[in-house]
């Protein structure tokens, strides 16, 4: 009796940690974290755990040192090292205004800055929390083996009986202990241990190594759904390219004496409307009107026309911003200025049109650069034999010029954010699993649609609120890390199944004593509670195998 329990305690005591080891994610996140912070209060500098930091506070940070909470720069400027968030190597400079993250680290100068985000609701607190949550929650295929188990007990509980039934009318002398022996090896060797823990250290591994990857797992059934994607559905602005569009041509009209519009007054009359809107177009604007020092109006009655543009009123004038398709639907009179939309718009850049009291001033080319890394993970995509699509709010010139510079066949162009969703439903009509990619808040109606949403991380709250998956890195490799990382995972939770099943399918009639009118041999209870032990720690020490997990683009 006491070789058993030895054994049994054994068995649990390598459980325990190698199970330890599969939560390593979450402990090496929460070491990033700062202990202590230096905050101004009431005129002095006072170091403070980082637990009592509060929002508001004002928090200064010296060279070297870890930022404690997330917050906006209020005086000071520095270089922050990101790379534990972005995976970006070189220090990104920091000035008045800019925004710091916990848990990232000031490199040069010493800055100021009010804290926004404390705790929990700090970007590292909330990637800890998604990370936890995933690894506490089920996956189907958990919930099928939970099912299994419940009826497997019952069943090992009448083969123990019915074994020690047997052996007690038919069993050599002395009946009673032989056939108790039967009885308890029967219920040792069936402890349903391996079955139970078959697919919890899968999702708790699979999900901690894509945190390590820069891959937030929201649950373990979106890790399940993951590994059945077939098709893929990328947004173009800020998924496969940098989200960062910059004015790249200024092309004015001219006024009825002739004399061309001048560009800064194009710009000004733009910029006053952009600014009460958030597409990463209007920020290019905005950019191009802070370089040249125009000063900005203020606009009132300021209207999105859904995947069309924006409008407004400034000084008494109706200013539009709009795209090439919509100036069209419209009948406006473009006159040559059409054809130098045209060839910008063939060239990968998007033309939009700037019309002041139903006239139009001027086209403005932006350009968005292509992520360096896009071509290469739409590459691995297709290795892995799923369908890519580019969907595109773009002119089909523009949007097809990307897509033939990252080599994706199927583009849908002009595409409103409300037909996205409705893009997905027909795909998932035609029987496939769809994952949407998606950046923005016009994604997350498509990305709450999709079998599995994946929001790129330097996106909008609302896009990453809708998906089951966030890239904190918003490199588009991360899609092909993701879907490789479920596949591998719910491939080691189908052998950690079978070998809990097989174990006991091949053990229970052993223990139940079959083979002793044959061999005259009856299975000890301690050899009983040696293979319970080691079935268990098999299927842990399986899915640890894991941690070793590469994708395809780093091999």
């Amino acid at each position: 009796m006491s070789a058993i329990i030895a054994l049994i305690l054994l068995g649990r005591l390598l459980e325990a940690r190698a199970k330890g080891r599969t939560s390593a994610a979450i402990h090496r996140l929460a070491s990033l974290r700062a202990r202590t912070a230096h905050v101004l209060r009431d005129g002095r500098e006072t170091e403070l755990a980082v637990e009592a930091v509060v929002p508001g506070d004002l928090v200064i940070v010296k060279p070297g040192e870890t930022i404690p909470v997330d917050g906006v720069v209020t005086e000071g400027a520095s270089a922050v090292d990101e790379s534990m968030l972005t995976g970006e190597p070189l220090p990104v400079p920091k000035r008045i205004g800019d925004e710091v993250i916990g848990a990232t680290v000031n490199t040069t100068g010493s800055v100021t800055f009010r804290a926004v985000r404390v705790g929990k609701d700090s970007a590292l607190g909330q990637i800890v929390r998604l990370v936890e949550e995933a690894q506490s929650g089920k996956a189907p295929v958990q919930r099928f083996a939970d099912r299994v188990a419940g009826v497997f007990v019952p069943i090992v509980i009448a083969c123990a009986i019915a074994a020690f039934v047997v052996w007690f009318d038919v069993g050599p002398e002395p009946a009673v202990l032989f056939s108790t022996m039967a009885l308890v090896t029967v219920l040792i060797i069936a402890c349903p241990c391996a079955l139970g823990l078959a697919t919890p250290t899968a999702i708790l591994v699979g999900t901690g190594k894509a945190a390590e990857s820069g891959i937030l797992v929201r649950s373990g059934e979106a890790l399940e759904r993951l590994s059945r994607v077939r098709a893929v559905l990328l947004d173009k602005t800020g998924t496969i390219t940098e989200g960062k569009p910059t004015v790249t041509h200024i092309v004015t009209a001219r006024r009825p004496d002739g004399t061309p519009i001048a560009p800064a007054e194009v710009l000004k009359w733009a910029a006053a409307v952009e600014q009460r809107s958030e597409h990463p177009l209007a920020a290019a604007i905005l950019r191009a009107a802070k370089d040249k020092q125009v000063d900005l109006p203020p606009a009132e009655k300021f209207a999105v026309m859904e995947g069309r543009g924006v409008r407004g009123t400034v000084d008494r004038r109706i200013i539009e911003v709009i795209s090439l398709r919509h100036a069209r639907e419209r009948s406006l009179e473009l006159g040559s200025l059409g054809q130098d939309a045209d060839r910008l718009a063939a060239q990968g850049r998007t033309p939009v049109i700037v019309v002041v009291n139903n006239t139009v001033y001027a086209v403005i080319a932006i350009s968005d650069p292509i992520k360096p890394t896009a071509k290469e993970a739409i590459s691995h995509l297709k290795k892995l034999g799923l369908t890519v699509t580019m969907v595109s709010g773009d002119s089909r010139k523009g949007a097809e010029a990307v897509a033939q510079e990252v080599a994706i066949d199927d583009v849908i162009p002009e595409v409103l954010p409300s037909q996205k969703a409705e893009l997905v439903k027909k795909l998932q009509e035609r029987g496939g699993h769809v994952a949407m990619v998606g950046d923005g808040v016009n994604d997350a109606p498509a990305l709450a649609q999709a079998d599995v949403g994946i929001a790129i991380g330097t996106g909008t709250d609302i896009a990453m609120e809708a998906s089951d998956v966030t890239l904190i890195r918003g490199d588009l490799r991360g899609v092909v890390t993701a879907i490789q990382l479920s596949q591998r995972t719910l491939r080691t939770i189908r052998w950690n199944l079978l070998w809990a099943f097989g174990y006991n399918v091949l053990l229970i009639p052993v223990a139940a004593g079959v083979l002793y009118p044959l061999t005259g041999w009856l299975l000890s209870p301690v050899l009983a509670s040696a293979a319970m032990a080691w079935s268990s720690l098999s299927v842990v020490l399986n899915s640890l195998t894991l941690r070793r997990f590469k994708p395809a683009w780093a091999t």
